[in-house]
């Protein structure tokens, strides 16, 4: 892995001042419009006579990514990359896809638009790689897909649930990977609906596609529940007007779709209110060992690590994959053993993890495109092999040519000491008016890897 930084890729949490931290998730910051459920066109009438195999040799395949390894957006997210670099390096040792090693050449763009231009740009003209994989984030990746669906090249499974990477009429090489935030909103909609039909619920929302997405979602079932709704606007790390007009209007309930220095935030901001909602935050929001260690940031030493994860027992939030904890799913084994072998020497983390399932994902896509692969094969491939892909997620794949949406659902969950407590099966839907139904293949006995750890 090559890679383009002026700092240590592996920062993990480090003490920032409350004020200058702007930690945005995967997935987060940004004022465009989205993509909606694309049109019926679909991509594979334009993109399966695209033959061109940039980055492709008979031994190898070059790919790139854009990922926040410095700056303000680096704690936590930092991690992804090594997370996916371990899991490759796992599969070339088994001898690589169809003898093709895969050489994954990542870029820090620190979370800024500009440089994202830059770096892509790099890849693409100068490096030569088949595609872009795994760009993380909203206002970042949004800088660069209309060029690389422009040039026809292919760009896959974004780090982010914004629904603007599901438009395969206009951005036909565009995949998107994760839950998308308005799938994520209607499942908790219905959960707060279901089982607390008499809260009064609060949004508390990043001004943005993030909070405007979920918002979307969540107001397809609890619209008459909703008594007041807050957008933080990200960079400004004052929440308490949002969380104070939130207590105003006699919130009991907060759903929280932001990122996770605004759950910290948030959090400390209620404390100093002497406010006691129930508080409910997007998957995005929510990783109990990264906001914990937030809080004794911004409480500058006030509160540890330990305590800061303690207070964040009783928060619901979803999830769709095994998370570290659970260190008897045969998934967390693989991503154990794979880590062990080609880690950093550091404690697997969620965001490794994360790492790890998009680039299983990517080498299935390998798979299901042959030997002969171009850049409109694998495009191809992954619109009519999609929804039977198998991996770590709880819900299947929403790809096909009229859909280039991730995975289709989560859990929810509930956090009890240093775990996630499932409330709820799976459960999975589209956008608009689509059912949510739980998942039939949920808990299915032969969800676990293959033996060797590489897709069939």
């Amino acid at each position: 892995m090559r890679i383009s930084r002026s700092r240590p890729l592996r920062m993990g949490v480090v003490a920032v001042a409350g004020a200058s931290l702007l930690l945005t998730a995967c997935g987060d910051s940004s004022d465009s419009s989205s993509g909606g459920d694309g049109g019926s066109g679909g991509a594979s009438g334009e993109t399966s006579g695209n033959t061109d195999a940039t980055g492709v040799t008979d031994s190898a395949i070059k790919i790139g990514t854009h990922q926040p390894l410095t700056g303000v957006a680096a704690p936590g997210y930092s991690d992804i990359a090594p997370g996916a670099q371990a899991y490759y390096d796992f599969v070339n040792a088994a001898g690589g896809i169809n003898g093709r090693q895969i050489e994954f050449e990542v870029r820090d763009d620190t979370y800024n638009p500009t440089t994202t231009g830059t770096v892509v740009n790099e890849l693409v003209l100068q490096e030569q790689v088949f595609g872009i994989v795994h760009g993380l984030g909203t206002p970042t990746h949004s800088a660069v897909i209309d060029q690389l669906n422009q040039d026809e090249v292919p760009d896959l499974f974004v780090s982010s649930g914004a629904l603007a990477w599901d438009n395969p009429e206009e951005n036909p090489y565009t995949f998107g990977w994760q839950p998308d935030y308005e799938v994520e909103g209607k499942i908790i909609g219905q959960y707060i609906a279901e089982n607390f039909p008499d809260a009064k619920v609060g949004l508390y929302l990043q001004g943005d596609d993030l909070g405007r997405d979920g918002a979307t979602g969540l107001k397809r079932y609890i619209e008459d529940q909703i008594v007041a709704e807050q957008e933080y606007t990200s960079g400004n790390t004052n929440v308490a007007p949002q969380i104070g007009a939130l207590q105003a209007a006699g919130a009991d309930l907060i759903v929280g779709f932001n990122t996770p220095a605004y759950t910290a935030l948030s959090q400390l901001v209620a404390q100093q209110l002497n406010f006691k909602p129930q508080w409910f935050y997007s998957n995005v929001a929510l990783d109990p060992q990264l906001v914990g260690g937030l809080l004794a940031n911004f409480s500058d030493g006030k509160v540890t690590p330990e305590a800061g994860v303690a207070l964040l027992n009783g928060l619901y939030t979803t999830k769709y994959f095994a998370t570290v904890d659970e260190t008897g799913d045969p998934w967390v084994q693989l991503w154990q053993r794979v880590w062990e072998a080609h880690g950093d020497g550091t404690p697997l983390t969620n965001f490794n993890v994360y790492g790890m399932a998009q680039a299983y994902t990517f080498v299935q896509s390998l798979v299901a495109a042959g030997d002969d692969l171009t850049r409109g094969s694998i495009v191809a491939a992954i619109e009519e092999n999609g929804t039977s892909f198998e991996g770590p997620a709880y819900a299947p794949f929403d790809y096909s040519a009229e859909s280039h949406r991730g995975i289709s659902g989560v859990q929810v969950v509930q956090i009890e000491g240093a775990s996630l407590n499932e409330l709820t099966p799976t459960l999975i839907t589209d956008g608009g008016d689509a059912e949510i139904q739980e998942d039939a293949a949920d808990g299915a006995d032969d969800d676990a890897p293959p033996a060797s750890g590489i897709p069939e």
